[in-house]
């Protein structure tokens, strides 16, 4: 007779893709010379169902993306008994901000002043200040969002005066299949522009770079954080 609950098969596969998934940012840490424990999993949980999350959350993630406002919601409101880290991953539009400076701790992908302006005006003044980052097209990509990387430090310096943002660095998406060159290529500017911010008296310490495909490149250049999705997750139906 069974003495207590049993995980489901797809919780097993999901502690199986998570050990593998630390081995590999673990294997990285240590090829770079850096402490793992510098480096943040995000857990990017687009298409994924609550109780997946939970399953999650249980295995000791405690962090989760999301890129969609409508989708992520209803799964903060189910979630909010356990008390997860949100961050807002995705493109970010001026009519969505207000939800977003209400809901989520973390806003990766800032990439003009107005998106910033509003984030800053609409956080709640009971909630501490909200993480920001500002999204960098490291690889002048005509169709990917981010700011133009000769414009992030001024955009940088601008969001750093904004009251109810705590500027914490810089993000980038690199396009899907990009080549080991290109990799190395879009994660060491980002990582330069970091480099080149801390002079002007900005204190970053935030790089958000690398997913499921790529995350051995962006620990070698210096990421705090990378956002794995299907890695974690498998592949989304």
């Amino acid at each position: 007779m069974l003495s207590g609950p049993q995980n489901s098969p797809s919780d097993d596969a999901l502690a199986s893709r998570l050990a593998a998934v630390r081995l590999r940012i673990s294997a990285a840490a240590v090829a770079a010379g850096r402490d793992v424990r510098s480096i943040t999993l995000l857990a990017v949980s687009k298409g994924q169902a609550p109780q997946q999350l939970r399953a999650a959350a249980a295995l000791g993630l405690a962090e989760f993306g999301e890129n969609y406002l409508p989708e992520a919601l209803p799964k903060i409101e189910a979630l909010r008994d356990l008390a997860p880290v949100w961050h807002f991953i995705g493109n970010l539009q001026a009519n969505k901000t207000r939800s977003v400076a209400e809901h989520f701790s973390w806003v990766h992908s800032i990439d003009r002043l107005k998106i910033a302006e509003r984030l800053s005006l609409q956080r709640p003044h009971f909630a501490p200040p909200l993480n920001v980052c500002v999204q960098v097209n490291v690889l002048d990509e005509a169709a990917k969002g981010g700011v133009p990387a000769v414009e992030a430090l001024g955009l940088l310096v601008q969001v750093a005066t904004l009251p109810r943002l705590q500027l914490r660095g810089l993000m980038c998406m690199l396009p899907y299949g990009a080549t080991p060159e290109q990799q190395q290529e879009g994660f060491g500017r980002l990582r330069g522009l970091l480099d080149e911010a801390r002079p002007l008296g900005l204190d970053l310490d935030t790089l958000s770079m690398g997913m499921s495909a790529d995350l051995e490149q962006a620990v070698q250049q210096g990421s705090t954080m990378v956002r794995i999705g299907t890695a974690l997750f498998g592949e989304r139906a």
